[in-house]
């Protein structure tokens, strides 16, 4: 039996216990980048970085496997990093190439999976071609700067750019800096070469680790699907269908909700992103109203037509482009050749659908159930006006309920007319009893008088 003295003495040893493991245990939140870093990637990590300061989190763990991307989305990146208010790691599994090196130099550690590469950091277009010096001279100043920030070699950052640097202990001359993960450990870049995050807790003396795993949210994925470059180019090709066959059937029918919708979906995301600004929206609008003046205003293919094809081009293309006004050096290189290339090769394709089926389309049961009809001719029953014949006495039928005004059928033809009684139902018996600026007024046939 245990003594008073003992017991308490064991309790006290228990709280104290229990203390010192919740102070060492600390959270972590961690998100991936596994995707080329652009607008997606960007919104992910910045989305991320708000909810590990809501959680309090002690660690915000980035896990990588990049080839590269946009530098513009890249720099917001490091720079969230660099004034993160919690210490930053960078798990590099398996690449960090390109803009994965400049993102992964602004975390206070990084660790590499055995087998992963970082660096190769050169500016390069869409067929990985070296852009000219204007673009290496920034992401050697990017590299340099993020480097000094966190007590990193600048001269070995700038090498992941420039060919031109000397590292003969790490590389030969004329080649940009990359490195393995053990080279990366030697040359004190990476803190350690590890095989999980288990290791890399380890490492930093993490007892217990409360990790917490960011989540994609359904509209996370949505904008994801709908950015993606095929799925922008079907939408473009909806928009420019849409826009056709309303002006081939003029109302509000279902070729203009398509058209309204395909829009909607190509520059929400767009917009959400940072991508497309207002004046981009607002080119291709006044592009879409100059073509529909050209059509049904102006006659003839003139000014109005070019500028307006131009300007729905342009807005459409601009959109897809993170630029300033029209600067596009903080785009990838390249991504605005492809960018235009995107939008003619949608509308040609759309032109070359409309040219084979379009005709086909409009004459369809289907398309005639879901647009206004364009037509509405008298061999089909319809009358502007009353014929100058006349029609007192004639008798038909009540289409409609008039209360009192509403549609009869005479001998096959609809009219318009008024019940002097006020109200009639449908598929009553009528008469004409008088006849008065193109009113039909009429009675029941059985309300009329005997002569």
């Amino acid at each position: 039996m245990l003594n008073k003295f003992t017991k308490t003495f064991l309790l006290i040893l228990l709280f104290v216990g229990l203390s010192v493991n919740v102070s060492f245990a600390q959270k972590i939140y961690k998100t991936d980048l596994k995707e080329d870093v652009g607008p997606n990637s960007w919104r992910i990590i910045k989305n991320s970085y708000e909810q590990a300061k809501q959680e309090k989190a002690d660690y915000f763990l980035v896990e990588m496997n990049t080839f590269g991307g946009a530098v513009n989305f890249a720099d917001s990146i490091r720079t969230l990093l660099l004034n993160a208010d919690m210490k930053t790691i960078v798990f590099v599994n398996n690449n960090a190439a390109s803009a994965g090196t400049l993102i992964s130099l602004a975390a206070d550690y990084i660790y590499m999976h055995r087998g992963a590469s970082l660096g190769a950091a050169s500016v390069v277009n869409q067929q990985g071609e070296i852009m000219p010096e204007k673009y290496q001279s920034y992401m050697r100043g990017l590299m340099r700067a993020t480097a000094e920030a966190k007590g990193r070699d600048p001269k070995m950052a700038e090498a992941f750019v420039d060919p031109n640097i000397s590292l003969p202990q790490w590389k030969e001359d004329g080649q940009v800096l990359t490195f393995t993960a053990s080279e990366a450990v030697k040359a004190n870049l990476a803190k350690a070469q590890v095989k999980d995050m288990n290791e890399i807790f380890t490492d930093l003396s993490i007892s217990l680790p409360q990790v917490t795993t960011h989540e994609l949210t359904f509209i996370d994925r949505i904008i994801g699907f709908l950015i993606n470059p095929m799925i922008s180019g079907l939408l473009i090709m909806g928009i420019i269908g849409g826009i056709y066959f309303e002006l081939q059937t003029p109302g509000i029918g279902f070729a203009l909700v398509l058209s309204l919708l395909c829009a909607s979906l190509f520059f929400a995301p767009l917009y959400l992103q940072g991508l497309a600004d207002n004046w981009e929206i607002v080119l291709f609008v006044i592009g879409v109203l100059l073509l529909v003046l050209e059509i049904f205003v102006i006659p003839g293919f003139g000014i109005a037509g070019v500028l307006g094809a131009v300007f729905v081009l342009c807005g459409l293309a601009f959109s897809m482009l993170a630029n300033d006004f029209l600067d596009f050096k903080l785009s990838k290189p390249g991504l605005l050749v492809n960018s235009f290339f995107i939008v003619v090769s949608a509308m040609l394709f759309s032109i070359a659908l409309l040219v084979i089926f379009g005709k086909n389309i409009l004459r369809s049961s289907v398309f005639k159930r879901l647009v206004l009809e364009d037509e509405q001719t008298a061999e089909s029953g319809y009358t502007s006006s009353v014929p100058k014949i006349n029609l007192i006495n004639k008798s038909g039928v009540a289409k409609t309920v008039l209360r009192p005004s509403g549609k009869i059928d005479i001998d096959g033809i609809w009219y318009d007319a008024v019940a002097l009684d006020g109200f009639i139902e449908a598929g009553e018996p009528i008469y004409v009893e008088k006849h008065e600026n193109y009113n039909l007024f009429v009675r029941k046939i059985e309300d009329k008088p005997i002569v």
